[in-house]
């Protein structure tokens, strides 16, 4: 057992997502005086990522770095970027094989499907312990599934695969993966940073929120599982039902069901209600202003936005899928209804807006279990008791489980 861990990490992404957040706030946590106090293995954790000339980045410059590259430079994390023509460029494997035979990593791990395939492809999952990440599967269009269908190739050759929720590691298994090689570790949360007054008060006017209005807060990718149409019906029931209440529904994130979702707030009369913020990079002053959450998603892992609103205090309403009932229990953390069910969505939407007493119980309780079981160091020693199991040939230790709900 080595006295510090060299951990290598592919990462394929061109924006910080869930995953990269995560990533880099593990990377943090490594070189942070926490880990040294909690008698944990000093872990050094490098990046390897891609690059591809021609797309756009952060800036006008589309060979300028991405925001996933700068942000991981910002933090000073050792990132070493390869460049590459296409998605799958097999050219990239040299380059890939030079970087791993200078960092000799004791682990190497993957968060992607391409990383997961370039790892396999290039030999290098036979020769260092492989930990291959698997966030979950989207079904967007042909080509994400044939995405789909190519981890059923790579993930059963992984030393272990990490997954964030019970539901996909039961997937896994029925897909081929051995179950003794699958182990679960939900992501981790850090408390957002506090928001002044002034602030909120400057977001709510560029949001053309009024000083009456309540904030159900929408966080996501626009995409068809993640059930904003299902959201967009709820909020149209909710009107009609309780006309009098006077909220208005902020929705963050871009992707392709933006037009279409629209043109169902228009024909539904809700322009007035319904605000696009597009794509926001610091999400915490719309935790701040927000009264509910809502996660109308068909499915999910383990959700960084419930976890960032649990940690928030905000109040939430959330669908009963995928790793959601693990992180928070219903009526006690959150209020879960049946996922594609606009109905029940609205009923509990209801509840939370009309009802202090109840949106401050759940809210007080879920902060309290993010500081507890998903914190950056309740995470660490999950993934570090994986590490020492893989690196020790006579591991006592008991293998990591997901937390307990």
């Amino acid at each position: 057992m080595p006295s510090a861990i060299k951990l290598l990490c592919l990462m394929e992404a061109t924006t910080v997502t869930g995953p990269a957040k995560n990533l880099l706030n593990f990377a943090r946590l490594a070189r942070s005086a926490a880990f040294d106090n909690a008698g944990l293995p000093r872990v050094e954790v490098s990046i390897v990522t891609f690059h591809r000339k021609g797309v756009a980045g952060s800036g006008n410059d589309h060979n300028a770095p991405n925001n996933w590259i700068t942000a991981a430079r910002a933090q000073g994390v050792d990132i070493h970027v390869i460049d590459e023509l296409f998605r799958f460029d097999t050219k990239v494997i040299a380059e890939l094989r030079r970087i791993v035979a200078e960092q000799s990593p004791d682990i190497i791990q993957t968060h992607g499907v391409k990383s997961h395939f370039l790892i396999k492809l290039a030999g290098l999952g036979k020769r260092y312990p492989w930990i291959a990440y698997h966030h979950g599967y989207t079904t967007t269009n042909l080509k994400m599934r044939g995405y789909n269908k190519l981890n059923l190739w790579t993930l059963p050759s992984a030393t272990r695969v990490i997954t964030v929720c019970r539901a996909f590691a039961n997937q896994l298994s029925l897909a081929g993966v051995r179950a003794d090689r699958i182990n679960g570790c939900h992501n981790s949360v850090v408390v957002p940073r506090n928001i002044s007054r002034d602030e909120q008060k400057d977001l709510r006017r560029q949001l053309g929120i009024i000083d009456a209005e309540l904030v159900v807060l929408s966080v996501g990718r626009l995409s068809k599982e993640k059930g904003h149409h299902d959201l967009v019906s709820a909020i149209a029931l909710l009107r009609q039902a309780a006309p009098e209440l006077n909220f208005k529904l902020v929705i963050v994130g871009e992707g392709p069901e933006r037009p279409q979702l629209e043109k169902a707030i228009q024909a539904n009369g809700l322009d007035d209600f319904v605000t696009f913020a597009g794509q926001i990079h610091d999400v915490a002053p719309y935790y701040a202003i927000a009264d509910t959450l809502a996660l109308p998603s068909h499915s999910e892992g383990s959700p960084n936005v419930v976890l960032e609103a649990m940690a928030a205090q905000v109040p939430i309403v959330a669908t009963d899928v995928g790793g959601v009932p693990e992180i928070a229990t219903d009526e006690e953390h959150a209020l879960l209804v049946p996922a594609r069910n606009p109905k029940s969505f609205a009923e509990a939407l209801h509840r939370l807006l009309t009802t202090p007493a109840l949106a401050r119980k759940l809210s007080v309780n879920a902060r309290a279990r993010a500081e507890k079981d998903f914190s950056r160091e309740a995470y660490a020693r999950s993934l570090i008791g994986i590490y020492r199991e893989l690196l020790s040939s006579e591991s006592t230790l008991v293998e990591p489980e997901l937390v307990s709900v």
